[in-house]
């Protein structure tokens, strides 16, 4: 890379990182692979495979993104042993926006891999790498050219060696100078939009505001089934229990879109809320969980026995990537039968969740997209009375469950929870502290029920 590509990369890396505390900084785990990964080459990720498979050591050599931007992707996704690249400076625990010169890195570094032997092997896509100290540890050394890369196909998503489920972010699209752009442009087009959206989905009945919002751009359809009828057991003694839906979680209007497509209104359950969310809810008061699972279970009962319905996000989190976290075994135990629910959402311009951001802001993310649409899915209902009379564990049904959804929507079933979610990209469990006044998470705590 030239001189210009040097100062350009500097100047970024000043921009983003100037001020940001260096405990905090995740994006370079929690939203980057997403997109690093889009531009791994099958050709460059085999040659590095196969320098695995042969037992040599795989070292990468970042020259101009700083070493905290790209090590993510590098350890995580790509199984890459060490990753030597240019530090960001800390002063007071905070970034200073400056980069330190690699030759105060490298030695630290070359010293450590001299240690372990000399059988490392070399990957670059140019000859400046044979001048690096570095070049001395590598047994081989791949030399990528031009034009080799120019034929270069992106590695397909089915063949990325760790599959990325989570990541965190709001922008949903691939930020390109000219994406981001419009981006910009858009925004404040996309505000009054919101605005808009928000006030006929507050103020006008369903049956009225979906055409009327769909004109805007904000769909959604019911695909493949009728809508489920009331339940109907105990209606002769005065007693009708309400139905329970068991849904996957995309975002937290999964609740009013179950609503908008029975055209009924539903009560929802949810293990963390944002006052202003709730506040502007089209559906009512939303149930707060508490992570205790008896605690849950009464409540969860009580909205059940008094003819309410009931809609249920069992992975206790959203999910951005086609794959369904493991559902939790409570409703299980609840009701006689259970109606899985699969949806699923296409946003144009950011994700309407986040990990670690406010996630009082969730609802706006969602109504400033230029476009969106959210597919529901009614299924057909599942018995539940075998895990009442101790025929079958609550847990298998809840696998059976979430294997329904899973092949209607195409999504692949994995055993994930919300922890490991919070994990990787907050650092932490993924409980929310109760925080008057606050719209952002603190978790800290418990783990699901």
């Amino acid at each position: 890379m030239g001189r210009t590509s040097d100062v350009a990369v500097r100047v970024m890396a000043t921009v983003a990182f100037c001020g940001l505390r260096a405990s905090r900084f995740r994006a370079g785990r929690a939203v980057l692979p997403k997109w690093f990964m889009e531009d791994v080459a099958a050709e460059g990720f085999e040659a590095m495979r196969m320098s695995g498979a042969t037992g040599g050591r795989r070292v990468c050599v970042t020259r101009l993104l700083p070493r905290v931007m790209v090590e993510g992707l590098l350890r995580d996704y790509l199984g890459t042993e060490a990753v030597v690249g240019k530090e960001m400076k800390v002063l007071w625990g905070f970034y200073t926006g400056l980069m330190a010169e690699e030759d105060e890195v490298v030695l630290v570094e070359e010293k450590k891999i001299m240690a372990e032997g000399d059988d490392a092997l070399g990957f670059c896509g140019s000859l400046e790498f044979l001048l690096h100290p570095l070049s001395r540890s590598c047994k081989d050394i791949y030399l990528a050219t031009r034009g080799d890369r120019a034929t270069w196909q992106a590695l397909p998503r089915s063949k990325y060696p760790k599959a990325v489920v989570f990541h965190d972010g709001r922008l949903a699209f691939r930020p390109t100078a000219g994406s981001m752009l419009a981006m910009f442009m858009c925004l404040p087009f996309g505000v009054a939009l919101a605005s808009a959206r928000l006030t006929v989905a507050l103020t006008v009945p369903y049956r009225y505001s979906t055409p009327i919002l769909a004109a805007t751009g904000m769909s959604w359809r019911l695909k493949a089934g009728d809508r489920p009828p009331l339940q109907t057991a105990g209606v002769e003694r005065g007693c009708r229990r309400g139905q329970l839906f068991v849904c996957n979680h995309r975002t937290l209007l999964d609740p009013v879109y179950v609503s908008v497509a029975l055209d009924r209104p539903v009560r929802a359950v949810s293990y963390s809320l944002s006052r202003l969310s709730e506040l502007i809810s089209p559906i009512g008061r939303t149930v707060r969980l508490t992570r205790d699972r008896d605690a849950d279970r009464r409540a969860m009962a009580r909205l059940l026995d008094s003819g309410d319905l009931v809609v249920v996000c069992r992975e206790g989190t959203t999910c951005r990537e086609p794959y369904l976290l493991r559902f939790s075994p409570l409703f299980a135990e609840l009701s006689d039968d259970v109606v899985p629910v699969g949806v699923a959402v296409e946003t144009a311009m950011f994700y309407p969740t986040t990990a670690g951001g406010l996630k009082c802001l969730d609802p706006f993310f969602y109504m400033v997209n230029p476009r969106m649409c959210y597919t529901v899915q009614f299924l057909d209902r599942v018995r539940m009375a075998v895990v009442r009379e101790g025929k079958v564990p609550s847990a298998d049904i809840a696998n059976l469950v979430q294997k329904k959804i899973g092949d209607a929507l195409g999504y692949s079933c994995t055993m994930l929870t919300r922890k490991d979610k919070y994990l990787m990209l907050a650092g932490n469990d993924g409980v929310v502290r109760k925080l008057d006044g606050k719209c952002s998470s603190a978790p800290a705590g418990r783990t699901d029920n």
